[in-house]
């Protein structure tokens, strides 16, 4: 896929959508050897698909909220089933107008789009009421999420800027990781109570994805295993085993009140430790990922 924008996974089977339209919606279904089964094409027309979620029933939400440009009055949410049966959804932002490149499908069913900000903080929204197909539904900022420069190498300008534009997102399929990433790295933040603006509030772990030339989408098979993906045709997809288990606290340690002056001492218990796994995770042996460089330049889709 040329222009690769967003993935999902079944465990079984990966999702994937681009951003080049040619007038209908066209989602593709690979094997895991990435190799194409079918396609799931949905009678719909969109402007600019940027993401890619799915639901726990097999659901496909198809986030069409790309505006480089700044130039459109709606975006648009596409919810798709399996066979292709599509409802679209138009929202509105609240502020202005927004690129916005990932989508967060939260326990409840709410969607929060996440926007692609140059300059700042990217900032998070989510329908004020129920969607609707007849009519537009405002959305509403719920929080902002603030990510701080790395050096991971990859992106199209290789600079600074690279790892602190949101290009995607995902959620574990119940919901108690989500995930954020940048054209450089991956952040993994825990949902231990499902309320996603308090979890982006907190402090994430950081996965480096070192070396894509656009990376776009990101993505959790069933297991935790953390998806990414870049642009461009023929390159594979890059899979870190176990990731989620990163984002999940240590369990809870009791302590044994000391003994009274007058009572025998017990021997010490055998001490247990939580393995903190590293963040900059050895990405060897694992299938580095898509392709194509376009330079960021903000281009017609991004």
């Amino acid at each position: 896929m040329q222009e690769l924008s967003g993935l999902t996974s079944n465990g079984t089977e990966f999702f994937a959508v681009s951003d080049s339209d040619n007038g209908t919606l066209r989602i593709q279904v690979m094997g895991r050897d990435c190799v194409v089964k079918r396609t799931i094409t949905a009678p719909v027309d969109p402007y600019d698909v940027e993401d890619l979620a799915m639901t726990p029933d097999g659901t496909l939400w198809a986030s069409d909220t790309g505006d480089n440009s700044k130039s459109r009055s709606t975006v648009a949410l596409h919810k798709v089933s399996p066979s292709g049966a599509v409802e679209r959804f138009r929202v509105t932002y609240p502020d202005g107008k927004h690129d916005a490149e990932a989508l967060l499908i939260d326990k409840s069913g709410t969607p929060y789009i996440i926007t692609k900000e140059p300059l700042g903080s990217a900032l998070v929204y989510r329908p004020t009421g129920p969607l609707r197909t007849d009519a537009s539904v405002p959305l509403e900022q719920v929080t902002r999420v603030s990510l701080s420069t790395t050096d991971t190498p990859g992106g199209p300008l290789e600079g600074t800027l690279d790892s602190r534009l949101v290009t995607g997102a995902a959620s574990t399929a119940d919901g108690s990781v989500i995930a954020l990433r940048t054209y450089t790295d991956a952040y993994l933040f825990p949902v231990p109570d499902g309320d996603v603006v308090k979890a982006l509030s907190g402090d994430p772990v950081r996965v480096p994805l070192p070396n894509e030339p656009q990376g776009e989408a990101i993505a959790f098979d069933p297991d935790g295993t953390l998806l990414s993906a870049s642009e461009g045709a023929g390159t594979p997809i890059r899979a870190v085993a176990g990731a989620a288990a990163l984002a999940q606290p240590p369990a809870p340690t009791t302590t044994t009140p000391p003994p009274a002056a007058d009572e025998p001492q017990a021997a010490p218990p055998a001490s247990s430790s939580w393995q903190n796994w590293p963040l900059a995770l050895s990405l060897g042996g694992i299938a580095l990922v898509v392709a194509l460089v376009i330079g960021l330049r903000f281009r017609r889709r991004a």
